[in-house]
């Protein structure tokens, strides 16, 4: 488990309990956090091996990992459970994620200075190794570095109409967004086929 999935001791405990069990139902997690507040919350967050989990598929996970930490009750104070998907602009956890998404935007965070800076933005440029390369934007010139996989402690895609395109055209391709009920709805507007007289 790696630091980008499960940050804290208690993280990294709790993603070795969910974590067979997100699995088990054909699924992977991606990130995992116990968040602090008057009642703490466990954020859980999951998606497919090829990316575009439902909703439905987020309440059986919620439903499993349940039954699993009320046995294992890993967290002795009330807490407040949370499955989601990575969301568009998801957070990139282990070395794969950084394949996955090559060609798009991301920001990276370093736990050491490298070159005297630890926030990296730039376009992804896949991985070598154990490295992750970034392409950054140096004056007038595009520069490819590699940062080591265990260097970093945060990273995430950011927002672009690139990465928003893409997300709705695999969401078309897997057949989670259909288009004919758009048509649908245009064709079935009030004033739709009547003809002024």
């Amino acid at each position: 488990m790696t630091d980008l999935i499960a940050k804290t001791t208690l993280d990294q405990r709790l993603a070795a309990i969910v974590a067979p069990v997100i699995e088990g139902l054909g699924f992977e997690l991606v990130r995992l956090r116990v968040m602090s507040g008057k009642t703490r919350t466990l954020q859980i967050m999951a998606d497919r091996p090829d990316g575009g989990i439902e909703v439905d598929e987020l309440a059986d996970i919620s439903t499993a990992v349940s039954a699993v930490l009320d046995v294992e009750d890993p967290l002795e104070d009330a807490y407040t459970l949370e499955v989601s998907s990575p969301g568009i602009d998801r957070p990139l956890t282990r070395l794969k994620d950084f394949d996955a998404w090559n060609g798009y935007e991301a920001r990276i965070e370093t736990t050491e200075l490298i070159d005297g800076r630890r926030r990296f933005k730039g376009v992804l440029a896949g991985v070598e190794g154990d490295e992750v390369l970034i392409d950054l934007e140096e004056g007038d010139e595009t520069v490819t570095i590699g940062l080591q996989f265990d260097w970093l402690s945060d990273a995430k895609l950011v927002l672009t109409d690139d990465l928003i395109a893409e997300m709705l055209r695999a969401r078309k391709a897997s057949g989670a967004i259909d288009e004919s009920k758009f048509d649908e709805i245009e064709t079935d507007a009030p004033d739709a086929g009547l003809e002024e007289n």
